[in-house]
């Protein structure tokens, strides 16, 4: 079974510094119909005016991931690190017990674009965490490319969760085909570009809850990055 989550369809605010949109209920975008898919309980879309951003606030009990698609965005947290996340860099933090972080836009001059991605942990409680990791296109360009994983295998970032998040860039051509297990689900996002999946199109911010389902097949429909989330 496949349920498109049609980009212009996501719940969407403008503060003027933030512009952002959630594929599922976040803030004061409530949907009972949208609360989630399996184990993803949030991917927002933001873009971030220069030299903004988001004060120092907590988490617990989750596994966050942020993935940069244009800018930097600066990261400072209540662990001590800080830094500086670009394009092909992955961020991960594990909240657990519970930390505080801050979130800016590093440039005085240029906005900051990047997905936010919160995953539900498989269990409460951990010490809190931190990795960042840099994955070059050629790694990613017409292939999946796992960037976080329970196991952290590959050189992937480590969730506390069974997921397996890929990503991939795709040109006009290019085909990746990626087999779902029994009893295993995916959520394919749209990060840029046109995509072809299992012969429905698909664009930028939309998104693909998949179930019941042996395998997907992503076509390049010109210039597009998509990530894959295998999910239990």
């Amino acid at each position: 079974m496949f349920t498109i989550r049609k980009a212009d369809q996501r719940g969407h605010a403008d503060h003027g510094w933030l512009n952002t949109y959630h594929t599922f209920s976040f803030a004061n975008y409530y949907d009972l119909e949208h609360m989630g898919f399996r184990d993803l309980r949030v991917i927002n879309e933001d873009r971030v005016q220069p030299g903004e951003g988001f004060p120092t606030h907590p988490h617990r009990n989750m596994e966050i991931i942020s993935y940069v698609l244009e800018g930097a965005l600066e990261h400072k947290d209540s662990m001590g690190n800080g830094s500086v996340i670009v394009p092909g860099e992955v961020q991960r933090m594990s909240a657990g017990t519970g930390i505080t972080h801050s979130e800016f836009n590093h440039s005085r001059t240029e906005l900051v674009h990047f997905l936010q991605i919160w995953i539900v942990p498989d269990t409460d409680g951990v010490k809190p965490s931190y990795e960042q990791k840099f994955y070059p296109d050629e790694e990613k360009q017409g292939k999946l490319r796992l960037i976080a994983s329970a196991d952290g295998r590959d050189n992937s970032v480590t969730i506390h969760r069974d997921v397996n998040l890929y990503a991939t860039l795709l040109d006009s051509g290019d085909e990746i085909v990626h087999e779902i297990a029994q009893n295993r689900h995916a959520w394919l996002q749209v990060a840029r570009g046109y995509v072809v999946v299992n012969g429905q199109k698909m664009m930028r911010g939309d998104g693909l809850a998949v179930s019941n389902e042996e395998r997907l097949t992503v076509s390049g429909d010109g210039p597009a990055e998509v990530l894959l989330f295998d999910l239990d």
